[in-house]
């Protein structure tokens, strides 16, 4: 036995001294991280402090019972907005609460009451009153980000708190279905793992600013196959201080009705098609034509619009979703066709 314990020992030390030639320590010590384990060891400390816990709650009632049982039918997680106590998460994960608690780090729990949803944009609002709070996240901004650069994401998986996954953007602009139905447009897609109960979580950029909130992933088990999608911060910004104003988003209106899809593929017809035009709106101000009848009861279709901003517009959803992205004062150009025509008419959007 001993010579194999020789060896053993020898072993280690010829270990050890490999990792002191190279500068590190073995497992009983830190010196050494990499200055990327570093900063994110970092940027976890300084950031999960502002990560909540968020409890979905159900009261059920049963027979012959005075007062209703609360149970949890859900978790999920949100991220400190500001000092006020605003918390900011995703609408799935508040959707037909009864009531809802959130989990601080310093692990008190109180209620929280909904001040605004967006379910189109899969984001939500939420207030718990407490002043002595820890300080809200760095806010960044998603409009510059580039395929390949790193991120963190921290959540509430399975509900195990405050966990940190890192990764990458590995796609940008894409779209997602919100629980609405409507599409979400402009995500973040990333590698770093997001789980069921990682939703409403922050995904952070290597200098620890918030850059989106964690909503989906795609996976065909419901768990992290490495494609995760987040909501743009740009996004955030337009949306969360509307919902804390006003309780939902006010979004710029055009004042028509399109024709869906379909029916301008059945004719040939490449863009949005404007059945209506609301008297006395934008798009009537601006000279648009719905589709009408001419005196001898002939059907004239209306202005097709082609693109705002020169963002192609296909269908009624893109129109929507091109008008989101824009708050009122904004300066637009609107490309229509009118019979053969192809027409630009400039206009500054008007607050709603």
């Amino acid at each position: 036995m001993r010579p194999r314990l020789n060896l053993a020992l020898g072993a280690l030390l010829g270990v050890a001294l490999t990792l002191g030639a190279l500068g590190l320590r073995g497992p009983l010590g830190h010196e050494g991280l990499s200055d990327g384990e570093s900063r994110d060891i970092a940027l976890f400390a300084a950031a999960s402090p502002a990560v909540v816990f968020i409890t979905n709650i159900a009261l059920y009632k049963r027979p012959f019972q005075l007062d209703p049982d609360a149970l949890p039918q859900g978790a999920g997680t949100g991220l400190i907005w500001d000092e006020r106590g605003h918390i900011v998460t995703n609408f799935h994960v508040i959707a037909h609460a009864d009531a809802l608690r959130v989990t601080l780090a310093d692990q008190r729990d109180v209620p929280a009451k909904i001040i605004g949803v967006a379910p189109n944009q899969d984001l939500a609002v939420l207030k718990i009153d407490l002043t002595d709070l820890p300080p809200p996240l760095r806010v960044g901004r998603s409009d510059d980000l580039q395929v390949g650069q790193h991120v963190l994401a921290i959540g509430n998986p399975f509900g195990l708190d405050r966990s940190l996954t890192t990764g990458v953007v590995s796609a940008l602009d894409r779209s997602i279905q919100a629980m609405s139905g409507r599409m979400i447009q402009g995500v973040i897609q990333t590698d770093a793992s997001i789980n069921p109960g990682n939703s409403g979580g922050p995904l952070l950029d290597s200098a620890g600013r918030l850059i989106g909130v964690n909503t989906a992933i795609k996976s065909p088990s419901g768990a992290s196959a490495g494609i995760g999608f987040a909501v743009p911060v740009d996004t955030l910004k337009r949306v969360i201080p509307q919902l804390i104003k006003h309780g939902r988003l006010t979004r710029p209106q055009l004042g028509v009705r399109a024709a869906h899809a379909a029916i301008s593929r059945r004719i040939g017809l490449e863009g949005v098609l404007l059945l209506e035009v609301t008297p006395g709106g934008l798009a009537d101000q601006l000279g648009l034509k719905g589709t009408r009848r001419g005196r001898s009861g002939r059907l004239i279709l209306g202005d097709v619009l082609l693109a705002l901003n020169g963002v192609p517009l296909r269908n009624g959803e893109d129109l929507i979703a091109a008008l989101e992205g824009h708050v009122p004062g904004d300066q637009l150009t609107l490309r229509f066709k009118r019979d053969e025509r192809t027409l630009e008419t400039r206009f500054t959007l008007p607050a709603p």
